[in-house]
């Protein structure tokens, strides 16, 4: 029996036709010049006056219907109006045009069968073309005609033009892919749109210290804390150490909140007076849109706030007592931070929330969605035949985009194009494609109706070289629990524009995240809260847009639930740090091989440089530099010339057992019977989810180590060289011992003398590309 042939993981350059083959001066104000031309006959359809009517008020219920061969559309019909206003337009794929004639037919709606008023006909090849920027095509009035050429009465106004999916009216347009495509929800699910990220602030809540309150039993010693609830969000200090009626705790609560700022923060100071029920003390609620907005690491001012009290009376009515306890309290929103509400190996955006601390952008990127190819079908439709109705999505920064979803196709062709400022080249911009489920009833048919994902591709700015067009084919790859699996392939061009070389070279330089984060820097587990909080904010936010970027769909690109523990994934970060400790390895085997004599020559030459540097100790250095400065030169050669993508070797994904797949793929918690082994199976999950963490982030240390010299990012790499050859000709010309003196006195300085920002070789360190963006 053969077995089949593997599947092609692969990334493949292409040489698409971008832009219809014109060569352009100023790409960065040249539109659609990094997709494939597409070509649309459109049709506008604006208003009508004076139609005929059919009953005896002499009104009419028109509509009209723009048909081109056995394609049409029709706007939407007014009720008893003589001079409608529709102002819509029509869009027809030029490659699928079967006809000479474009006709527009205003029609009165009926209930039986609608009555024909009046048609406009064109003829194609007397159609004009449009190229943007040309101005719009001004409507025109044209008299309407009956079945046999005769004149009617009443005039339609309308503009018929060639253009391409450049023009202006494309986003809007009804597509000839939606003719089979019915109501208006389902045309606003399959358009073009662009989202925005709310924009998200830390919350932070310094509980101080309470007085007075006034506890239920007054012969015991209250145990009192503090309840803080933000929206969905709900956190409390702990126990107070002073137990007495005025309580002291000094602990800071987190929380992430998004513009507007309209729901309240609620605290409530509580007594627990017994295991399981606790006494409510007194409770206030905070208004967040007159919070003061901290910007830097000195702290705002704090202050006292009455807490109310109601007691229950005997007839159910709340009596609130007037003699009021007091809390003291700091609150301020935190715009010096970067809320991260995505991985921080695939940060698309690191600037802190507030816009004064805002740098300017260094570049631009451009990402051409073409088309894909091979897609699977995702899903069955009548009489059983296997269908996909794609779209895209696209991350970086706050911009959220969504292209067009092509009906029924398993080889779509999008070509839009968008753009995003860049303020760092150390990101990474997602593209993921989805199947759309909200089509001809696929809300009652597809288990709730998700949009099922066909797979993701994340691209690096840092490792694309400047100006440079990158066409290449991805491949679309899903884990399922019966293992990897390719879904088809997503052509892309991307194009990394910098506008100033020197202030990118100078980004290598700045801390990868904001000052605050390492002034004062927050817990794992409180960025993993505030993650997942910031997640839930965005998903729900997006999700309530029209037509609404779903919940599946966003936390797919967030990575939402990539920290839990995966047999597979540890097993790839575990090869990871192998993989760079054989660099080490192989230095070690060399160095026996020079032990032992195996190549007497090589040997000869070890010992003769061992004697040099030996007598003059002050070369060591120089030598080391001026080796790395020609290994780089020398690597330089077979630098990588193609972008990330999903590795499945790397990621282990083409080997795993089974079983590992099963359990990757298990709930959490798990869903095995019995409790004490869920308990034990669930935290021996979250332990190993931990040492999987640490050891991704030991591999990515490594890796970055290797990319000095690899290219990978070949602005970092260009940096390092000519580092490395500066710093050789100048230990070349000092005394080793000056230099020894310098560094040790600057290792050994006083702690006055340090500055608590990290230093510039470990913000370089840091900004350095890893193959996390290659992992699954």
């Amino acid at each position: 029996m053969q077995r089949p042939p593997p599947e092609d993981f692969s990334l493949k350059e292409t040489k698409p036709h971008l832009g219809g083959g014109k060569v352009t001066g100023d790409k960065l104000t040249t539109t659609y010049d990094l997709v494939e031309q597409m070509q649309y006959l459109y049709a506008r359809v604006v208003k009508a006056k004076d139609l005929p009517g059919k009953d005896l008020t002499g009104s009419c219920d028109p509509y009209v219907e723009v048909k081109l061969g056995n394609y049409r559309g029709t706007t939407r019909h007014f009720e008893k109006k003589s001079n409608p206003e529709w102002n819509q337009v029509f869009a027809f794929s030029k490659d699928r045009v079967q006809a000479s004639y474009l006709e527009a037919t205003v029609k009165d709606k009926d209930l039986v069968k609608d009555d024909l008023i009046g048609r406009v006909v064109f003829d194609l090849n007397e159609i004009p073309k449009r190229v943007p920027p040309d101005s719009p095509l001004a409507p025109q009035w044209y008299r309407l005609e009956d079945g046999k050429g005769q004149k009617v009465k009443g005039e339609l106004m309308l503009a018929v033009w060639f253009g391409t999916q450049a023009d202006e009216a494309f986003p809007e347009a009804w597509h000839s892919d939606a003719a089979t495509v019915s109501g208006t929800d389902a045309l606003a699910n399959i358009r073009s749109k662009v989202y925005l990220s709310p924009k998200l602030w830390y919350l932070r809540v310094n509980v101080i210290e309470a007085q007075d309150l006034i506890p239920s039993d007054k012969g015991r010693y209250p145990e009192v804390f503090v309840k803080v609830i933000m929206g969905n969000q709900a956190l409390r200090t702990r126990v107070s150490q002073s137990r007495s009626i005025n309580p002291m705790w000094n602990e800071d609560l987190m929380f992430v909140v998004a513009e507007p700022l309209e729901e309240p923060l609620i605290l409530s100071v509580e007594d627990r007076v017994a295991p399981n029920k606790d006494e409510v003390l007194g409770r206030c609620a905070v208004p967040l849109q007159y919070l003061d907005k901290r910007f830097d690491h000195r702290p705002v001012n704090s202050r006292w706030v009455n807490l109310e009290k109601h007691v229950i009376m005997e007839g159910g009515e709340k009596k609130e007592i007037k003699f009021a306890s007091k809390i003291h309290m700091r609150i301020c929103l935190e715009g010096g931070y970067h809320v991260l509400d995505e991985s921080t190996h695939y940060s698309s955006d690191l600037r802190p929330t507030a816009k004064q601390l805002w740098k300017p952008n260094i570049g631009v990127l451009e990402l051409g969605v073409l088309n894909a190819t091979g897609l699977m079908p995702m899903k069955a439709r009548e009489g059983g035949r296997g269908t996909t109705d794609a779209y895209c999505v696209a991350k970086y920064g706050q911009k959220w985009i969504r292209t067009r979803t092509i009906i029924d196709s398993f080889t779509p062709r999008w070509n839009e194009q968008y753009t995003w400022e860049v303020f760092d080249p150390c990101t990474v911009v997602t593209v993921g494609v989805f199947d759309n489920c909200h089509l001809h009833g696929g809300d009652k048919n597809n288990g709730g109706g998700k949009d099922s994902r066909i797979g993701k591709v994340r691209i690096r700015l840092s490792t694309l070289e400047a100006d440079r067009v990158y066409t290449h084919s991805y491949p679309l790859l899903v884990l399922h629990p019966n293992g990897v699996k390719k879904m088809g392939e997503i052509h892309l061009a991307v194009r990394f524009t910098c506008s100033s070389l020197l202030n990118m070279m100078y980004m290598y330089s700045l801390p990868l995240l904001p000052k605050m984060h390492y002034l004062h820097p927050l817990t794992v587990s409180q960025l993993d809260n505030l993650r997942h909080q910031a997640t839930q904010i965005v998903s729900t936010r997006l999700t309530r847009a029209e037509p609404p970027l779903r919940k599946e769909v966003v936390e797919y690109m967030l990575d939402v639930g990539s920290h839990m523990w995966s047999m597979r994934r540890s097993k790839a970060n575990f090869f990871r740090i192998m993989g760079v400790l054989s660099g080490i390895i192989a230095v070690g085997k060399w160095f026996e091989q020079i032990c032992v004599w195996k190549n007497p020559i090589t040997t000869v030459l070890i010992h003769i440089l061992f004697i040099i540097l030996v007598i003059y100790p002050e070369l060591i250095l120089p030598t080391i530099f001026l080796y790395l400065f020609l290994i780089g030169v020398w690597y330089y050669r077979w630098r990588p010339r193609h972008p990330p993508h999903m590795d499945t070797r790397l990621s282990h994904a083409d080997s795993a057992h089974p079983d590992e797949l099963d359990e990757e793929f298990d709930t959490f918690p798990t869903s095995r019977p019995s409790d004490i082994v869920r308990m034990r199976y669930d935290r021996l999950r979250s332990i190993a989810g931990r040492i999987q963490t640490v050891v991704g982030d030991l591999a990515t240390q490594g890796e970055r180590l290797q990319s000095l010299l690899s290219w990978r990012d070949p602005r970092a790499t260009a940096l390092f060289v000519l580092f490395c050859l500066i710093a050789a000709v100048i230990l070349y010309v000092t005394p080793f011992q000056w230099v020894a003196f310098i560094i040790g006195l600057y290792v050994l300085r006083h702690p006055r003398l340090r500055y608590r920002l990290p230093s510039v070789p470990l913000n370089f360190f840091r900004r350095l590309p890893a193959r996390t963006d290659c992992m699954l």
